[in-house]
């Protein structure tokens, strides 16, 4: 359904060729990205191509479009308009999901406008007051400048958060793919990234870095290189910082390619031209190894945040762990998903934190469902105060929050065993205490102030009682009110209605105090001289009288005049809790963190199985070993039976582990879940076991299912090459790999060797955890050369009796065989793929599998490769039983030395004489090897 649209309408010919000459003199937008809105009080309007993006992608349809100037669609002006709802709405959806960039014009004079709003995905300071609450979304941007020195890439960072007053600085050395600077972004939620200018692309370092930034869904800003200047930063930090101390005292001025960073992002956020940011800004820096690495492609095979295209919540790990109440709260998950601690002693404070949770299930229902879910968000609360908008409304919702810290207090004390009291007294109830005490003085102020009684009307004023004027005032307003309700008992007794169930009195924003009715109802007006009817609209039609007209006007009059009235003590009361910030920002910390706690425990406590809390081991020790585990997004899918697995990764016995078998026969899910389960450990949360052991992963790095960008110039071999060559460069002995099908986009024998050198090299070289599934079964024999090795094989149930005495049997055999998957994971190798099975379920037509049957059946006879082909001697036998050969022949050509080339009936026959005798008989009938080469 197409939404009404606002009409753009111009007072005359002159004024609309004005607007228009005016919008072509503009300078053309430096990309495509940028869409350009302008405000016409009440609405706005989009013009040229931006009017036809916004028909396209909002409206659907070129319906909605006029034309102004010339009625010809090539000459004319395309215009299209938003509703203040719909405009809201399309910038909350362009900032945060399509990553776009916003100019918003207003009106500076007659055909003359000016730009006075600019917001992107990384800086929405300008527009918060036109977003309502994002949710999960927090913004980051970050500015990035590459430095080279002796032979090696220095990267310096600086990134803000919009949703709270911090600068974060960070300085690292880097390889040539930039896997620590993904890493990052990775890890702040980066939705924006400032670059310098590099118009002839000749800027290699930078080339990769916009690589980056498209893997990862990040706008990319172009930067003059001037701004990247860091002549004047120490001087604008120490003006923006909240503490006094000299900056040159502060270590962060020694990274001085992350100053230069610095130097350009706070020119891009104009935070110098606000004097309300001065001394209100911290600095810190962050450490990148305090975290879990994941690169993009991790983020992507383990569905960590949602997709585009995600339909259901639980499709990805944050949906599947949000139960969150507060919107601060949604924030601090996505958070700590994306920076998995490395830390023992606090992964399991947070594990003993659930745990305590977990067993006190009336604790947990009470947080949710009466305290938590009341939470305010507090950072755009403050935010509010420091930039000087807030009013009585924020006031009493901090007020509203504060009273109820004794009960949640209370709540949070009735703790049994003393070890998880001690634990929830240090992590909750003594800093929000602290913070409660500190807060007791604004709860007087506002009981003190504030007209508490008139919150039930939804008003937000100062008491009577402060002044003579405001008594008198509130006396004449109380008066009126009271007629206006004696008008709505009237009127329902005159047109035979029901008070409040038929007949409605309401406060309209259009007409203030009107009645309405039913559409149903409507025939009881009708006719009727002294009842006014002002406008039908879905939910019913809106009448007055010229009595309750009167009236509502005079109370109208009478409520802007006590506003005016009060607004110097609004101003006070604003003024003074504003001084507080820092107090309910700091509590609003402990309660996102209670909340994301909660949450944890409510997901883990509800799943069709509960999840257990994992056993972690110090880092770079212990094994990970968990049974029967799960993928947590899939066993909560509908109409699903999960098929638990074990997983054992033990040091120097099943480090690295093949997985062969079926195509849809779990392969890529068992490899998943592991990464997601030590994910989640490290996160907090409990994990979707029976029993859990886990070691401490630095990171975890993927190479799972790529994808061609023909567009970017990226085939899937080469999308593949470049994730693969990110892991081993990236890679530790702490590390955790997942590979998924690597090396399926090119020729077999090339893709193969690749296969088996880059698992040889994770094997001998780099040493860490690794999954590899693989329809190279070839790739199992490296269990033969390397003990860690160990090949295990997702199970398929062959319905025919011949499976039941030919385990080995080819593809060939296997046509129209009924195959059932049964997802069960088992040591051993898996020889068949079932490749053409799975083209059956899809419903081929029958004459393309009779022609792949019969395709692979040829290609089997001409490279020998059925599985009746293959050897099953190990590599010993193999070598001992080419060495007897190699006896055998040596020996024969010795006997045959005297006979001549051509004379091959005499050679066969002391070849025969040969191997017969007694002694070589025996020899060959000892080689298992021998022996199979002769059966085959």
């Amino acid at each position: 359904m197409v939404a009404r649209q606002p009409d753009l309408e111009f007072s005359d010919r002159s004024d609309e060729n004005g607007f228009i000459n005016f919008f072509r003199s503009l300078p053309p937008l430096p990309d495509a990205t940028v869409i350009r809105i302008f405000s016409r009080g009440g609405y706005y309007s989009v013009h040229g191509q931006d009017a036809i993006y916004v028909a396209q992608n909002v409206y659907r349809t070129l319906t909605v479009l006029k034309y102004f100037g010339n009625p010809d669609p090539e000459r004319g002006l395309a215009s299209c308009t938003f509703t203040e709802a719909v405009f809201r709405s399309f910038l909350r959806d362009a900032l945060f999901n399509l990553g776009l960039k916003i100019e918003i014009y207003s009106s500076a004079g007659k055909n003359n406008w000016q730009c006075n709003k600019r917001a992107s995905p990384g800086n929405i300071q300008d527009v918060e007051d036109l977003l309502s609450s994002s949710g999960d979304s927090s913004p980051v941007v970050i500015a990035v400048r590459v430095a080279s020195k002796a032979e090696q890439k220095i990267v310096g960072v600086c990134f803000a958060d919009a949703s709270a007053r911090e600068l974060g600085v960070s300085e690292f050395a880097d390889n040539e793919l930039f896997s620590n600077l993904e890493s990052l972004v990775i890890q702040l939620g980066v939705k924006e990234i400032l670059l310098q200018q590099d118009e002839a692309m000749k800027d290699y370092d930078l080339k990769k870095v916009r690589g980056i930034a498209d893997r990862c869904g990040i706008v990319v800003t172009d930067r003059r290189a001037s701004d990247f200047n860091a002549r004047d930063i120490e001087q604008d930090l120490s003006r923006l910082l909240e503490d006094e101390l000299s900056m040159s005292m502060l270590p962060q001025t020694s990274l001085k390619v992350a100053m230069s960073a610095a130097a350009c992002l706070l020119n891009y956020l104009s935070l110098m031209s606000d004097s309300t940011n001065f001394g209100q800004y911290k600095l810190y820096q962050h450490d990148l190894s305090q975290y879990m690495k994941l690169d993009s492609a991790a983020v992507r095979a383990l569905n960590l945040m949602p997709g585009p295209r995600d339909g259901a919540k639980n499709m990805s790990l944050y949906g599947l762990l949000n139960n969150c109440k507060s919107a601060a709260g949604s924030r601090l998950l996505a958070q700590w998903l994306k920076q998995p601690l490395m830390d023992l002693s606090e992964i399991e404070k947070r594990h003993n934190l659930v745990n305590t949770l977990v067993n006190d299930i009336q604790m947990r229902q009470a947080l949710q469902e009466e305290h938590l879910r009341a939470i305010p968000d507090f950072h755009k609360i403050a935010k509010k105060f420091q930039r000087g908008s807030a009013g009585l409304e924020e006031v009493v919702r901090v007020y509203q929050t504060v009273i109820r810290l004794p009960d949640m207090l209370s709540t949070l004390k009735n703790v049994e065993d003393e070890t998880k009291a001690g634990l929830i007294e240090e992590t909750y109830i003594s800093p929000i205490s602290e913070h409660n005490e500190g807060l007791q003085k604004l709860v007087e102020l506002v009981e003190t102030t504030i007209d508490l009684d008139a919150l039930q009307a939804h008003k937000f004023i100062i008491k009577p009682e402060f002044d003579d004027s405001l008594k008198t005032t509130n006396e004449k307003i109380v008066e009126l009110e009271e007629k206006v309700n004696q008008m709505h008992l009237d009127a329902a007794d005159d047109l035979g209605l029901e008070v409040e169930k038929k007949l409605k009195l309401e406060k309209h924003q259009v007409y203030n105090w009107v009645f309405r009715v039913t559409r149903n109802d409507g025939s009881a007006i009708r006719g009727k001289r002294n009842y006014k009817e002002l406008s039908t609209q879905k939910n019913g039609i809106y009448f007055t009288t010229a009595q309750l007209q009167e009236v509502s006007d005079d109370l109208k009059s009478l409520e802007e005049s006590y506003h005016r009235m009060q607004s110097g003590l609004v101003r006070e009361v604003v003024g003074v809790v504003s001084t507080y910030c820092n107090v309910f920002e700091k509590l609003g910390i402990v309660l996102s963190h209670l909340d994301v706690i909660v949450s944890f425990a409510h997901v883990s406590s509800v799943a069709p199985t509960p999840y257990v809390k994992p056993t972690m081991h110090t880092r770079g020790s212990g094994n990970a070993i968990l049974k029967g585990a799960r993928h947590p997004c899939m066993e909560v899918q509908d109409d699903m039976t999960f098929i638990p697995n074990d997983v054992s990764l033990v040091r120097g016995a099943s480090e690295f582990v093949i997985i062969t078998g079926p195509n849809m026969g779990g392969k890529s899910t068992y490899i998943r879940q592991i990464g997601v389960i030590a994910l989640m450990a490290q996160a907090g949360c409990f994990v979707p076991c029976d029993e859990a052991e886990l070691c401490i992963f630095d990171c975890i790095l993927a190479r799972v299912g790529a994808g061609d960008s023909q567009l970017k110039g990226v085939s899937t071999f080469m999308a593949e090459m470049l994730e693969t060559a990110s892991i081993l460069k990236s890679a530790t002995s702490e590390s955790l790999i997942v590979i998924d099908e690597l090396g399926r986009g090119t020729s077999t024998y090339d893709g193969f060797g690749l296969a088996w050198a880059i698992s040889q090299h994770i094997v001998k070289e780099i040493k860490c955890f690794g999954l590899f599934a693989t329809h190279f079964h070839e790739l199992t024999g490296l269990s033969e050369t390397y003990a860690q090795v160990q090949n295990l094989h997702v199970v398929a149930h062959v319905d025919t009796v011949k499976a039941a005495h030919d385990a080995h049997m080819n593809q060939r055999e296997l046509s129209g065989k009924e195959i059932t998957l049964l997802y069960k994971v088992e040591e051993g190798v898996s020889d068949q793929s079932f490749g053409i099975h799975v083209a059956e379920l899809v419903r081929f037509p029958e004459k393309v599998i009779n022609m792949a049957k019969r395709k692979a059946s040829e290609l089997e006879d001409i490279t020998g490769t059925s599985s009746d082909s293959v050897s099953k001697c190990n590599k010993t036998e193999v070598e001992q039983g080419s060495d007897l050969l190699r006896q055998v022949l040596k020996e024969w050509r010795a006997k045959t030395a005297d006979v001549a080339a051509s004379d091959k009936s005499e050679m066969i026959k002391r070849f025969k004489e040969l191997v017969g005798s007694s002694e070589w008989q025996q020899k060959l009938k000892s080689s298992a090897f021998i022996q199979e080469a002769l059966i085959l």
